[in-house]
């Protein structure tokens, strides 16, 4: 096929391919004596995308070239390699922002008070198991971080999961704050966070700034994007129908050996028990104690699973609303930490 064409099938420009037939990476399958023209085979076009992708992630030539040589397992270590240098290369980047950010002038902090690290590791890994990347909704993978006199609150939300928990700082604010922190980046600096025993928050224009003592200071980016109104969501909830404490291990064991996407929840006199939607499978029995109204509802596993396995402590309050409203999962002696989880909807229903 003629240059133009296998451009258009390979994602590749005209003179992308002639700069790779150039360089021995992308030879043409046969080029016109006459007019200088070059064509292309069918079976060229694998490789053609291949080598598409692999600068799309900003692969060397050379490294391309290795790449495309080699045998699958040897293909995908020097791929894992390239990720894992750009993602260092990236941290040291954004260290050397930070170090910039100081030098371009001395920019007003606001004071959002003090928490011991190992705290505020644990409450962000835990709030940011509701965090979920989207396309086009930033704030979705963010961690939303609220400060007043009193606490300190984090919170995430994929839609589908909402969890939050709320701290005491060791010093109040200088006043209320609020802003959604890029999650990627928080989670890079967790390590450091977690290692410091009493680490500073201080807001800034764009961003939050973690004062670590001698271990130096990490900074985050703010999602300018606006984040749910979970608020509303909490306030709009309305109270439990039924209210069940069980064993978190027995609970999440019982959701593992769910045979598939779904589970559903049977609450009652009897206790819980965890099946499938069409009966047909394995009904698990766990342990609990149960007030209120008999339910029967239904959760995807990938809901309902990290809810209960971000909970404090060996045992879960679920407070459930019917088959239709959020669940809200509890540590059944420590209630900072909260998150709602949406049921599935039942079969044949639009969702």
């Amino acid at each position: 096929m003629p240059i133009g064409a296998f451009a258009r099938r390979s994602g590749l420009t005209s003179s992308a391919l002639r700069f790779y037939a150039d360089t021995g990476l992308l030879p043409p399958a046969e080029t016109d004596p006459v007019s200088g023209y070059r064509y292309y085979g069918p079976g060229q076009l694998a490789r053609a995308v291949a080598l598409r992708r692999l600068r799309e992630v900003g692969m060397p030539l050379a490294g391309v070239e290795a790449v495309l040589g080699a045998e699958a397992g040897e293909a995908a270590r020097l791929l894992d390699e390239h990720v894992a240098r750009i993602v260092d290369q990236a941290a040291a980047v954004r260290e050397k922002a930070a170090v910039l950010r100081s030098a371009l002038g001395k920019e007003e902090a606001l004071p959002l008070g003090a928490v011991k690290g190992p705290v505020l590791a644990d409450a962000v890994e835990q709030v940011l198991t509701a965090a979920a990347y989207e396309p086009g909704t930033p704030a979705l993978a963010g961690l939303r971080v609220e400060v007043d006199a009193e606490a300190l609150t984090l919170t995430a939300t994929d839609r589908y999961r909402l969890a939050t928990r709320t701290l005491v700082p060791a010093e109040g604010p200088a006043r209320t704050w609020a802003g959604t922190v890029d999650g990627a980046e928080l989670r890079a600096a967790v390590g450091g966070i977690r290692r410091c025993p009493a680490v500073r928050l201080e807001a800034l224009s764009h961003g939050i700034r973690f004062g670590l003592g001698g271990r130096g200071d990490r900074y985050c980016r703010l999602v300018p994007e606006d984040f749910p109104d979970h608020r509303l969501v909490l306030s709009s909830l309305g109270g439990a129908t039924t209210r069940v404490t069980a064993s978190k291990e027995l609970l999440l064991r019982a959701l593992e050996e769910q045979p598939g996407a779904d589970a559903v929840l049977r609450v009652g006199g009897h206790g819980l028990t965890v099946g499938t939607v069409d009966d047909a499978g394995p009904r698990l029995a766990v342990p609990a104690t149960v007030t209120g109204r008999a339910l029967r509802v239904r959760f995807e596993v990938t809901t309902l699973h990290p809810a209960v396995s971000a909970a404090i402590g060996p045992d879960v309050l679920l407070d459930l609303r019917g088959h239709d409203r959020p669940v809200t999962v509890r540590s059944a002696d420590r209630g900072d930490l909260t998150t709602l989880a949406m049921p599935a909807a039942p079969a044949g229903t639009a969702t």
